[in-house]
């Protein structure tokens, strides 16, 4: 078959490798139908992750058909159409019954295309498929949802939920990316009282305006500190999301967030944030960080099923799978090709 391999920092290629097989009683093999790029991709090929090593295909998010199952698989059969969610998770040990599939003390956790070969290729291995594959109702495109494989899923639970994003709560974006898009779609399901955009990107501060932003603003060219606190009667917001994952942009929600407010972090960190406690001590504010434990995706699907959610509109680029050397470039420079979300299809 053929995949996208990551060969150190930089360095991916197209080519050619062998097929996956069933190596756990648990196991799936899925063939891939669509699939997307990751800005955690993007941060792998920088060298932000280093558990990533030389061979391994990347990619943690598709939909696809399954092939085959392992002998201890009983819900997923043969000929499903299946999301493959970027956590695999046991099911069984104490964090996966906690809700923190993320941590999954089996094996389990953010393994595709970081322990273990992921969704960039024609075919994938998908362990623990009962619990890490969801049936796809019918009815519904690739392309509906896909993106409930992990940024939309990251958004609601990593920005929204851990926010605490509550009916009129001013809530700030930091960031109006795939996953600063997600959350800010996800937030209105709580109906804030106005949703607020930053980025340097007027074409991303447009689509958020789009998926439901009430202000935007471009910080590259007005102060976003002045202008939140001049809406907010020089408080600051409720809850104030950061999904970016530079130093600068973690700072700026610190001073964003009013007192007694949260700080919901989304963003890949690659390098250390300063956090600035002698201002933060007094102001009783919250500060949450996570991966995604994909608890909402069964919820998620039926509000996309439901019409009450639609990400397709995330898709700015399409590509065939044999193109996706293309479909990174294109990613890669989205400040040039205004991208947002690519797919891939074979």
């Amino acid at each position: 078959m053929q995949a996208l391999v990551y060969h150190g920092p930089g360095e991916k290629e197209w080519e050619s490798k062998s097929e996956p097989t069933i190596e756990q009683p648990t196991d799936a093999i899925v063939e891939i139908d669509t699939t997307t790029i990751c800005g955690t991709d993007l941060h792998i090929l920088k060298g932000d992750v280093p558990a990533v090593t030389d061979g391994r295909t990347l990619g943690h998010e598709a939909v696809g058909t399954v092939v085959e199952t392992g002998s201890g698989v009983e819900d997923i059969q043969q000929g499903d159409k299946v999301l493959v969610s970027c956590i695999s998770a046991c099911g069984r040990c104490k964090y996966c019954r906690r809700g923190l599939q993320s941590q999954c003390l089996s094996g389990g956790g953010w393994i595709l295309g970081h322990l273990v070969d992921g969704t960039q290729a024609e075919y994938v291995r998908t362990p623990f498929a009962d619990t890490s594959l969801y049936k796809v109702p019918e009815g519904l495109s690739d392309e509906q949802v896909l993106f409930l494989a992990d940024i939309l899923p990251t958004g609601f639970e990593i920005g929204v939920l851990n926010g605490g994003v509550k009916p009129g709560d001013t809530v700030v974006v930091v960031g109006a990316g795939p996953v600063g898009l997600a959350a800010i779609i996800t937030a209105k399901l709580y109906g804030p009282g106005r949703i607020v955009a930053v980025d340097l990107d007027n074409s991303r501060l447009e689509r958020a305006q789009e998926f439901g932003a009430d202000v935007t603003i471009n910080n590259s060219s007005e102060n976003a500190v002045e202008r939140v606190q001049e809406m907010t009667d020089g408080l600051g917001a409720d809850v104030v999301m950061e999904a970016v994952g530079v130093p600068a942009t973690f700072e700026l929600c610190t001073e964003l967030v009013c007192p007694g407010g949260r700080v919901a972090n989304i963003g890949v960190h690659g390098e250390p944030a300063t956090l600035h406690l002698e201002t933060l001590w007094i102001k009783s504010i919250t500060i949450t960080t996570g991966l995604v434990d994909t608890y909402s995706t069964l919820t998620l699907l039926k509000l996309v099923s439901e019409g009450r959610l639609d990400p397709t509109g995330l898709t700015t680029h399409r590509f065939e799978l044999n193109e996706i050397m293309e479909a990174y470039d294109v990613f890669a420079d989205a400040a040039n090709t205004n991208a947002i979300k690519v797919t891939l299809s074979s």
